[in-house]
């Protein structure tokens, strides 16, 4: 501790190394000023947002209401900006990021000095001992303890960047989900009525003992098989919309939006080790830990003065007759504690720490890996549906079509119908696991703001194809989903 004397004239002389003392002090617990890590501008950076997002000091009500709230229609944007603005658990996050920042605050500022005054009554006349104690070593670790503190804010800012860009992801998908049931439920209503028309035709033709049973049979089978499919997909749109609505922030809408056709972003084709090279950097997770070994590092630091935390050196005053001044010094002595089972614990958990850093990199790799080549393979599967297998259903339909205006018989028509349809429903499933596929590789790179800057040159421009010299057109991964191929094929 450190100890300055007060009162009466004789402690005057004390004053100067007092206040030499206190100099010291204030001089060796001076830090830099504590960081701001911008999270809501980093936040809204890595999802893509314009504008930095808005701390809210209250929490939201059940149902945000809004302009785009009264709107019937719900594009991608909308929906995106909504959920992150206003998703509970992002403001959590951002308040976590707040008590890391008054942490950090805390770290700066000095013990408060403790006055103590002793009067003792006896024979003779009443002795006064007084002294102001300034904690020297706090004031010695404020630089580490400050550092440790802003690592931890920082690793507090990645964690809520994670927080938006799981945010976007998760309402990302459900858009998607929604756009492709939406797509998808006209054309199995559609192939239900082309069913019946074959039910009734194979009855008809049954009656006219031109039929078999058996046919009846199983044209009756695969139609309520086709009303249980319509049943499912209309109740997991249902679902899909409520958790939509939820994550916008309103769980108690209608869920009755009118959905924009999906709009890809225009990215480069850039190779799998490029996009794994940006997710190691730009990847929040990773870099969380990363500030946490920083922080670790400053504890380490810390705990080597531990045995002498109390120490401190000063001066006294005590008065009887006279005052009387004097220097002090006291000191803990470590017999018993000499920090070690501190240091076992914080190396301790600097291997944790290096180990949870190997893991977070690892996943990283494995996330963006597979997402790549989920796309990549949903994509040549995309376009095999849309190139091979819907052209040939159509000249197998116009083929049965000119066979039926010679032979009268609908029933290969229907069938070829049918089959179309069913081609179609499949492009339109193959189109969501495309964009879902994309969505995650965004996530996986460290969110869609990140990923526009895949494959992009210092200027913004494409970068050179290798084989012409020139740039590289900006390809886009996956086509609009919900294309409308009713639209197309007739």
């Amino acid at each position: 501790m450190q100890n300055c004397a007060i009162g009466g004239a004789g402690p005057s002389r004390a004053l100067v190394p007092c206040a030499a003392a206190f100099l010291i002090v204030l001089l060796t617990g001076c830090a830099a000023t504590r960081p701001d890590p911008q999270a809501e501008a980093t936040a809204a950076q890595a999802v893509g947002l314009d504008d930095a997002l808005q701390f809210r000091v209250d929490g939201g009500p059940l149902d945000e209401v809004s302009e785009q709230a009264a709107s019937d229609t719900l594009t991608l944007a909308d929906a995106v900006h909504r959920a992150v603005t206003t998703a509970p658990d992002l403001q959590a996050a951002l308040a976590r990021v707040r008590i890391a920042m008054a942490d950090a605050d805390q770290a700066r500022l000095l013990p408060n000095p403790v006055l103590s005054v002793v009067l003792r009554w006896g024979p003779g006349k009443p002795t006064i001992e007084a002294s102001l104690a300034q904690d020297l070593i706090q004031a010695v670790q404020i630089p580490r303890r400050s550092s440790a503190a802003d690592n931890r804010l920082r690793q507090a800012a990645a964690d809520a960047v994670t927080v938006a860009l799981d945010v976007a992801a998760e309402v990302q998908e459900r858009y998607a989900s929604v756009q492709a049931l939406d797509a998808l439920i006209p054309l199995l209503q559609e192939r239900l009525i082309l069913l019946r028309r074959l039910t009734d035709t194979a009855k008809a033709r049954l009656e006219a003992g031109e039929g078999t049973r058996t046919d009846v049979t199983i044209l009756d089978a695969q139609r309520v098989e086709l009303e249980v499919e319509i049943a499912a997909a209309e109740l997991q749109r249902r679902e899909e919309r409520i958790r939509l609505a939820r994550l916008i922030g309103e769980p108690s809408s209608a869920a009755a939006w009118t959905l924009e056709p999906w709009s890809a972003p225009v990215l480069v084709a850039e190779p799998e080790s490029r996009w794994v090279d940006m997710a190691l950097t730009s990847r929040p997770e990773v870099q969380a830990v990363t500030w946490q070994l920083a922080a670790l590092g400053d504890d380490y630091a810390l705990a080597r003065l531990l045995p002498w935390e109390g120490a401190g050196a000063g001066i006294e005053a005590e008065r009887d007759d006279d005052w009387s001044v004097g220097p002090s010094v006291s000191t803990p002595i470590p017999v018993f504690d000499m920090g070690q089972a501190r240091r076992a614990r914080v190396t301790a958990e600097q291997i944790e720490a290096r180990h949870d850093l190997t893991l977070a990199k690892r996943k990283v790799v494995e996330e963006v890996r597979v997402a790549y080549q989920t796309l990549a393979a949903g994509r040549a599967n995309l376009d095999r549906i849309r190139n091979e297998l819907i052209p040939l259903q159509q000249q197998r339909r116009q083929v049965t079509e000119d066979v039926y205006l010679v032979e009268r018989d609908i029933t290969p028509l229907l069938l070829a119908e049918q089959d179309l349809r069913t081609a179609q429903a499949r492009a339109i499933d193959a189109e969501r696991q495309a964009t879902v596929a994309l969505i995650r590789l965004q996530r996986a790179v460290g969110g869609p703001g990140v990923a526009r800057t895949v494959g992009q040159s210092p200027s913004g421009a494409p970068p050179p194809d290798p084989a012409s010299g020139h740039p590289a057109a900006a390809e886009p991964p996956v086509l609009p989903l919900a294309t409308d191929y009713r639209r197309r094929t007739r």
